[in-house]
């Protein structure tokens, strides 16, 4: 993958994260500082539950990563389909952002709940009750498999690349950009009802998701108009 693509996939997630990612998992994070954090704690010992936390996440995500990038390799077989996979990315990626924006309910429509079953509730009750340090990386791993509209973005993006390794990149990259907003929010329960800065970070996000959905259009489209693109020449 080439800086530009690094850079954009950087300030897409550092964005959102300080709209979408605390509007959606600020509640989790609030429940296990209160849950399973003693107020008496050191700074240090709460520093490395919140990491342990967030690198459970990030574990997750680039995981998802691997897989979205194997299932969009195994779709491209010429410039034809890869063309195609990078236009359809770039319309479902265009679809997101107004979805962000709250233009249109795509990303609503689309979400369907794996935490809705009895295993994962039972398995995140259990989990958020515990106080051990690898209790708090489960529960970050737990997090990232809930349905969430980002997280569906950035899988798409992973799939359009269409290798385990850059998909992984791809979503590693997503998640360790969505720390700082998180960690902070661990420290900093305001931030969680910060409305207006939230919706400001959003809307800055959403338009990056769009633009970006563009530059996927271009590229589908130069795959199936110039007959000398190679995949490489994408990352």
């Amino acid at each position: 993958m080439d800086t530009v693509n690094l850079l954009t996939i950087i300030s897409i997630a550092f964005l959102g994260s300080f709209g979408h990612c605390i509007g959606m998992c600020g509640g989790i994070v609030l429940a296990y500082s209160t849950i399973k954090i003693e107020p008496a704690s050191s700074k240090v010992s709460k520093t490395v539950a919140h990491l342990l936390y967030n690198f459970g996440r990030v574990f997750t995500y680039t995981l998802l990563g691997a897989i979205f990038g194997a299932i969009g390799g195994v779709a491209t077989f010429s410039n034809t389909a890869n063309g195609t996979l990078l236009i359809v990315a770039g319309v479902i990626m265009i679809l997101a952002g107004l979805s962000l924006m709250g233009k249109i309910k795509f990303l609503t429509l689309i979400e369907h709940s794996i935490s809705s079953s009895n295993f994962y509730k039972k398995s995140f009750q259990k989990i958020l009750h515990s106080k051990s340090n690898v209790s708090f990386f489960v529960l970050g791993m737990l997090n990232g498999l809930l349905p969430c509209g980002f997280v569906y973005f950035f899988a798409i993006t992973a799939a359009s690349t269409a290798s385990p390794l850059y998909g992984a990149i791809v979503m590693f990259v997503f998640g360790v950009s969505t720390i700082p907003a998180m960690f902070s929010l661990g420290f900093l329960s305001s931030l969680a009802s910060a409305t207006s800065f939230r919706n400001m970070m959003m809307s800055l996000s959403s338009v990056a998701v769009i633009l970006y959905g563009l530059f996927t259009l271009y590229n589908g489209y130069d795959y199936l108009t110039n007959p000398l693109r190679t995949i490489l020449q994408c990352h």
